[in-house]
């Protein structure tokens, strides 16, 4: 009975300091945000002097103006050779058009100095071609869409591969 007591009297102690903590948490928070919007506000460094308009995302971002004149592609993946499912069909993705290659000597790799070059790959995915034209205007790229090949696919059975196909053509001879 001594032990259950002792274990209650440590959840209640522990509990009540886990409070305190979150408390003390909430408002350093609070008291930082109200420091740093005091600072923000005095600063003459945040403001932009001129209205933000579509495309011009890419200024206000700190992204090089370099980058901001590149070309992209916008385009839908196609299946990959192990994927049955419908999972990750139907997205659309931006992909940079890469201006410098060479082969590194050491390797034998083919070695970039492009920061874009693989970003797309992973990082900019898209439900539609619609959303991803649209972030692209906004970051002011010039972009190509792909539009995807839909194959036709003639509907199958499992029977159709024991189909009778009827007798098989004779050998021809060559004279």
């Amino acid at each position: 009975m001594h032990n259950s007591v002792d274990l209650l009297s440590c959840w209640k102690m522990a509990s009540s300091l886990q409070r305190i903590l979150n408390q003390s948490r909430k408002s350093i928070q609070l008291n930082n945000f109200c420091e740093i919007s005091r600072n923000l506000s005095s600063s003459s460094d945040a403001l932009v002097e001129k209205e933000i308009k579509a495309g011009d995302i890419g200024l206000v971002s700190g992204i090089p103006q370099q980058h901001l004149r590149r070309k992209v592609v916008i385009f839908s993946p196609a299946r990959t050779a192990t994927q049955q499912g419908s999972g990750k069909v139907g997205k659309w993705k931006i992909n940079f058009m890469s201006t410098q290659k060479w082969e590194n000597p050491l390797m034998g790799w083919t070695s970039t100095g492009d920061p874009y070059a693989n970003v797309g790959d992973s990082a900019l995915s898209f439900d539609s071609a619609e959303a991803a034209k649209e972030f692209a205007e906004r970051h002011g790229w010039d972009y190509t869409v792909k539009t995807h090949h839909t194959p036709l696919l003639k509907p199958k059975a499992y029977a159709d591969n024991f189909k009778w196909k009827g007798h098989p053509e004779p050998p021809t001879t060559k004279q």
